[in-house]
């Protein structure tokens, strides 16, 4: 989701404090549009991609200098606050790093950050400033980071996103370039997998490790799962896989491949009958 925000003074009118201004694809995911709109906040559903969403907040950002856009004048905050997903993972492992991550990709900056907050608390000395790798997740639909890395690229071809995996879904991701040169800087790789395989990663991390996973992290799963059968990844080595969202506000990827296993009477003959 991408947004805008005005100045308390600027926002008097409407209510006390900052207001806000979100903008989404207007296809994005039910789940999400709901769960922000009960906020009770000002949403836009915008006819177009995240690429069409940010493009307009950037020309409203423009035209109104009392308002800020997250996604760009206000990026530095934003950029920063990624690196504590860095920050916590060192924490969480008992203030060590691990030997690979695996990071999903949209606009990049997730990854590039993480490996930022790692290489600082090397420097500073609060961690041992082990060697690690750090591989990119795309889905196929939109992998423009995974396709200039497959190909040598420096730089990133923007794509049209088709893709089930939304919150990935930036066509022209601005920190692209970053994210290249993190994966080749680290010994990782930038891979990416069919949305098939997005349904099967996520349905493999729930039944397999009790974490229901939105399609970012049926992404970073099935991308692992292509990585070790490449052998581009280390299957011995500590290897850390980013989740960044739950598995109910993504509902519509799997609602068709998903259910009750039987529809019985309400009796316990007719359960007996299933033979479980």
């Amino acid at each position: 989701m991408v947004s805008l925000t005005v100045p308390p003074e600027a926002a008097a009118a409407a209510r006390a404090g900052l207001r806000s201004v979100v903008l989404v694809p207007s296809d994005l995911e039910a789940g999400k549009i709901v769960a922000t709109a009960a906020y009770a906040g000002t949403l836009v559903a915008v006819d177009g991609s995240y690429d069409d969403v940010n493009r307009l907040c950037s020309e409203v950002a423009f035209d109104h200098e009392d308002w800020g856009f997250v996604n760009v004048t206000l990026r530095p905050f934003y950029a920063e606050g990624s690196k504590t997903v860095g920050f916590e993972v060192a924490e969480q492992l008992g203030w060590r790093l691990p030997e690979q991550v695996v990071v999903p990709v949209a606009s990049g900056s997730l990854l590039t950050k993480v490996d930022k907050a790692w290489r600082e608390l090397g420097e500073l000395g609060l961690v041992e400033a082990t060697p690690y790798r750090v591989f990119g997740a795309q889905a196929s639909g939109c992998a423009p980071v995974a396709a200039a890395f497959d190909a040598g690229l420096d730089v990133v071809r923007p794509v049209k996103p088709d893709t089930i995996a939304k919150s990935l879904a930036i066509g022209n991701p601005a920190d692209g370039p970053y994210a290249l040169d993190v994966a080749r800087r680290t010994g990782g790789a930038v891979a990416d997998v069919s949305d098939e395989e997005v349904v099967e990663g996520i349905r493999l991390l729930a039944r397999t490790e009790g974490i229901f996973a939105e399609t970012a992290g049926g992404v970073t799963v099935a991308t692992l799962r292509r990585l070790l059968a490449e052998g581009r990844l280390d299957p011995a080595a500590e290897t850390v896989l980013l989740n960044t969202g739950d598995g109910l506000k993504t509902l519509d990827a799997i609602v068709d491949r998903v259910g009750p296993t039987a529809t019985i009477p309400a009796s316990y003959d007719a359960f007996q009958e299933l033979g479980l």
